[in-house]
């Protein structure tokens, strides 16, 4: 049976593209969530230093920083 397929037509090759397309899709997505899990990381440890500094100076008002202003 012939091969009726349009010439310059790979079947192996466009599957082939889009598992790599699959796969930089999936790099992606996971670069972004370990960005926004290191942000989101930072922004803790952050406040969790600005508290430990309130405390070690000898202030009693440090829950202010957690609950922000009322």
């Amino acid at each position: 049976m012939p091969n009726f397929a349009p010439p310059g037509h790979d079947p192996a090759r466009e599957r082939e593209e889009a598992d790599r397309r699959t796969a930089s899709l999936a790099a992606i997505v996971v670069v972004l969530l370990l960005l926004i899990g290191g942000l989101v990381l930072a922004k803790t440890l952050y406040r969790t230093s600005q508290v430990e500094d309130c405390l070690m100076a000898g202030r009693r008002d440090c829950d202010r920083l957690v609950t922000g202003p009322r």
